[in-house]
């Protein structure tokens, strides 16, 4: 029996309800690879990212998944939204519009914020977060119009300077709650907080407020690699417990897709159909 046989079966008696793969997590299939093994392992949702979805065509990928009867769960990703230089500026805010339109054609309601790190050259954390609120202010209402909510995922804090200066919850939430709900929120990725031990708290927060747009799983795994990247562990390898966080956002209210998103370069060289068997297995295992 072949590995994604074995795993396939390991998951048919389990619920993947909620269940959601990050494209990223498999990006060496290709798109219809991509939705030819959702169907076969039962997965409901995908979250999709830019690139891919521009290379095969936004209105080709919105019929493929569509026909396929998927859920897009999130499209990842928007925001670097920090830069100084103001045509720099302009051109970040009309790439994020684009992205709103794109996630409103894919029939997505979450545009997931990378914020963007430093300018070259700044030390100017506080500056750099007002920057990203001025430019929520102009896509907020743009995203409502579409249909779409815009959620801030704060990132761990070693990605600060180069890639989000928004590095927890707190921070993430301080700046969401300036807008109304419906167009701001949080991602809450365990990856990126599991560490912080104000995050529940912070979680309550914005479930009170209804701003968990969505919710993100990877293990912490060490060593981590060279350049740190693409370490980001699979599900059950590494040193957090997915339930515990599952039991956080579940008190918040959250009740949505539970996306798996993985960037990790020893996933990437294995055949992806396997890789995805086996994350709904460890889904199974270790979450649902």
């Amino acid at each position: 029996m072949s590995t994604t046989s074995s795993s396939t079966s390991a998951t048919s008696g389990g619920d993947l309800s909620r269940f959601s793969i990050n494209q990223m997590t498999v990006k060496q299939l290709s798109l219809p690879e991509l939705v030819d093994a959702c169907l076969e392992l039962g997965v409901p949702g995908v979250g999709l990212w830019r690139a891919p979805v521009q290379e095969y065509g936004v209105e080709a990928t919105a019929k493929l998944i569509r026909d396929a009867g998927l859920a897009v769960t999130t499209l990842c990703r928007g925001g670097f939204l920090t830069a100084t230089d103001p045509a720099e500026r302009a051109e970040a805010v009309a790439d994020n519009r684009r992205a709103v339109d794109e996630a409103a054609t894919l029939g997505t309601d979450t545009l997931v914020l990378v914020s963007g790190g430093l300018p070259a050259g700044s030390k100017d954390l506080y500056g750099a977060r007002e920057r990203i609120a001025d430019a929520l202010a102009e896509l907020g209402p743009y995203a409502e119009s579409h249909g779409v909510r815009l959620a801030i995922e704060p990132l761990h804090p070693m990605y600060a300077a180069d890639r989000c200066v928004v590095s927890t919850l707190t921070q993430a939430l301080d700046l969401a709650e300036r807008f109304p709900s419906h167009q701001v929120g949080v991602t809450v990725d365990t990856y990126h907080i599991w560490w912080d031990d104000h995050a529940p708290a912070q979680i309550a927060r914005a479930g009170v407020g209804g701003r968990i747009h969505s919710f993100q799983l990877a293990d912490w795994t060490t060593p981590l690699p060279e350049g740190v990247l693409n370490g980001r562990g699979q599900i059950g390898d590494g040193s957090i417990d997915m339930r515990e966080w599952k039991a956080y956002v579940e008190a918040a209210g959250y009740t949505g897709p539970i996306e798996v998103e993985l960037f990790n370069d020893a996933l990437w060289a294995r055949d992806g159909r396997e890789v995805l068997a086996e994350t709904a297995a460890r889904f199974v295992e270790h979450v649902a």
